[in-house]
């Protein structure tokens, strides 16, 4: 067993199932505060003491946890007997036996993670936004959810069971028992019945108001039918590029010129329903806050949001999954996402065709069909460059949706980009960075225009389910 993949599947929980989740969910978000509260109060008192040990890794937060929840400080209780004579029984948190030891333990892991991401952020080891200090879980904005690990008991048997009991649509959990799953689980069940998968663990959270279970599942690889044949060591070839774009969602092409595909339909769910979406926002403002209608009118436009994401999602993974499943080695260009959406103007549209995601989803379902992905670089100009000749063309913009070049090769701007990516493994060290770390990209000289020394601000600045599912897009052989 190789890969780790997700199911998820919505619950349908009986009113004191309910009430148990509730439980479950209110003890992550008091371990996490409480694991938190010990590093604070530790960091406090090493400004007196600096040989005060400080508990900062997720096994320290544990330990410190477990002995702690025992104790007088975690609760006691006063008793007076007959001759008025008080005395204290230390109980320790009274309530640490009505929910799964598991859910504390976990608690304190991500506690852990989140003090490791800021470390690691300081120190520069952590790649990306800088991550903050971690900060107390409040109730009523964070989203109620715990982990529980598939711990098999002593007998053997695995403390999560999916379809136990020959109830087929349930998900067992240690703890809370037997829960209603809505949707089928047969796939599942299948693979934990041949061995080919081994549950690991399961989060469940509440959204738009209903609980979600999500189990993580190490399974076993594809069947060799469905992986891609290996290449010789010899073969440099077979490369197909990927261009992401807003007219088109992604335009495949291989380096001989051939187009493989071109996805022109994507749904674009969020400018599709926006106006439905302004009037539930306006809806919720109406609203006097606190109120009953305030929380129907909130889970109702929290409601489109799933449902836009989830269109958005389900899109993504079909398209992916086609172009797995038919090419073996994929090339797709390092588009800064982040920066983009700084862009008021096409901020809306970047965002609701989901181009990071999409090519998160290629990575890892490539990995699971023994193909390659391999990313451009981010200053690579694959639309400015002639795929016929090399040479590129620094005039082109946004608004030209047709590839000139002086030796007369004329193509669609995306077919030529695509083709560009496809032939980036061969060209690569040709585009080497730039020595510039400022720049991060060639250092060009720009020219500035006539007269920019009479007018000098402003002027000469450059302007910016791996299920088989059919694929509605329109794919080209």
């Amino acid at each position: 067993m190789s890969r780790h993949t997700t199911f998820r599947y919505c619950l349908d929980p009986t009113v004191e199932q309910s009430d148990m989740l509730a439980r479950h969910a209110g003890a992550a978000r008091f371990a996490f505060n409480q694991s938190l509260d010990f590093v604070k109060t530790a960091l406090t008192q090493r400004k007196t003491r600096p040989a005060h040990p400080v508990p900062w890794t997720r096994f320290d937060l544990i330990k410190t946890f477990n002995t702690w929840k025992k104790t007088e400080a975690a609760g006691r209780v006063f008793t007076v007997d007959a001759a008025g004579v008080t005395d204290v029984q230390v109980t320790g948190l009274a309530w640490r036996a009505q929910v799964s030891q598991q859910v504390f333990e976990e608690a304190a892991v991500d506690c852990g993670r989140a003090l490791a991401a800021f470390s690691d952020s300081r120190t520069g080891k952590h790649a990306g936004k800088r991550v903050g200090f971690p900060r107390f879980k409040k109730k009523g904005t964070t989203v109620p959810a715990f982990r529980i690990r598939n711990k098999p008991a002593k007998s053997g048997r695995a403390s999560i069971r999916v379809g136990d009991q020959g109830r087929a649509r349930s998900v067992a959990l240690p703890g809370i028992g037997a829960i209603r799953v809505r949707e089928d689980t047969r796939r599942l069940r299948r693979m934990l019945t041949k061995d080919r998968a081994r549950i690991l663990y399961v989060t469940v959270a509440y959204r738009v108001r209903r609980w979600w279970i999500s189990l993580t599942v190490e399974a076993s690889d594809l069947h060799t039918a469905h992986r891609h044949r290996p290449r010789e060591h010899a073969d440099h070839g077979g490369w197909v590029g990927i261009d992401r774009g807003l007219t088109a969602f992604a335009v495949a092409a291989n380096s001989t010129g051939a187009e493989v595909a071109r996805i022109t339909n994507a749904p674009k769910p969020l400018i599709t329903g926006l106006d439905r979406q302004r009037r539930m926002a306006k809806s919720v403002t109406r609203k006097q806050s606190g109120s009953r209608n305030h929380r129907q009118a909130v889970a109702q436009l929290a409601r489109h949001h799933h449902k836009v994401a989830n269109i958005r999602r389900h899109f993504a993974h079909q398209v992916a999954n086609q172009l797995v499943k038919t090419h073996d080695r994929l090339v797709v260009e390092d588009l800064n996402v982040a920066g983009m959406l700084g862009n008021r103007r096409s901020a809306r549209a970047i965002s609701d065709v989901g181009w990071a995601d999409f090519a998160r989803l290629l990575v890892y379902k490539q990995a699971w069909h023994g193909g390659t992905v391999t990313v451009a670089d981010l200053w690579f100009p694959s639309s400015k460059r002639c795929s016929a000749c090399g040479a590129p063309n620094p005039t082109l913009s946004l608004a030209d949706r047709m590839f000139v070049c002086e030796c007369g090769f004329r193509a669609d701007r995306d077919h030529n980009a695509a083709v560009n990516l496809a032939l980036w493994p061969t060209i690569e060290q040709d585009f080497s960075r730039s020595p510039d770390p400022r720049a991060g990209g060639r250092v060009t000289k720009v020219r500035r225009r006539e007269g920019s020394d009479r007018h000098p601000v402003g002027v000469g600045e450059t302007v910016l389910v791996d299920a088989g599912t059919e694929v509605h897009a329109t794919l080209v052989a």
